[in-house]
């Protein structure tokens, strides 16, 4: 997790987001991630997509079964569609939705179309991480002078 954290953080001061994700098979660390929404001029360009893309690559296949996705913060829908397109086995996130929304990540209204989730049709873990520096990346992108607020 600390990983995460540190590619977040990392990711502010070369011009991205404040999100960094990885994706982990067997202990190992396959692939890694950050947000480049700005860098990149792609709204798609999230941490944990960037990772998953990564890691099909490097893997040679779109199924990241037996894989976890370690992610700075909780997954918005679009990332947490994607790591469900990609069958990876459990996510576990640091900062939440409201630590996001703090720094100007606010996407409660797209969380609100999905809260509902019957555990039947997503048998996916997903689990919160207590972690001391969570809002690390966030406190960087609020302290840079120069970000570009999306």
């Amino acid at each position: 997790m600390d990983e995460a954290i540190g590619l977040a953080t990392t990711s502010v001061q070369n011009g991205g987001g404040p999100f960094g994700a990885l994706i982990a098979k067997g202990g190992e660390i396959v692939a890694i991630g950050n947000n480049k929404v700005t860098s990149n001029l792609d709204p798609t360009a999230h941490g944990e997509v960037s990772a998953i893309r990564a890691a099909c690559q490097k893997l040679g296949t779109f199924s990241l079964e037996g894989c976890v996705l370690v992610t700075s913060c909780e997954p918005c829908p679009m990332c947490l569609s994607s790591a469900l397109w990609a069958r990876v086995d459990r996510i576990i996130f640091a900062a939440d939705r409201d630590d996001a929304a703090v720094a100007g990540f606010d996407d409660r209204k797209f969380y609100d179309l999905f809260e509902k989730r019957p555990a039947e049709l997503w048998p996916m873990v997903i689990e919160r991480v207590e972690m001391p520096n969570r809002t690390a990346p966030f406190d960087a992108w609020l302290a840079k002078s120069d970000r570009v607020d999306y």
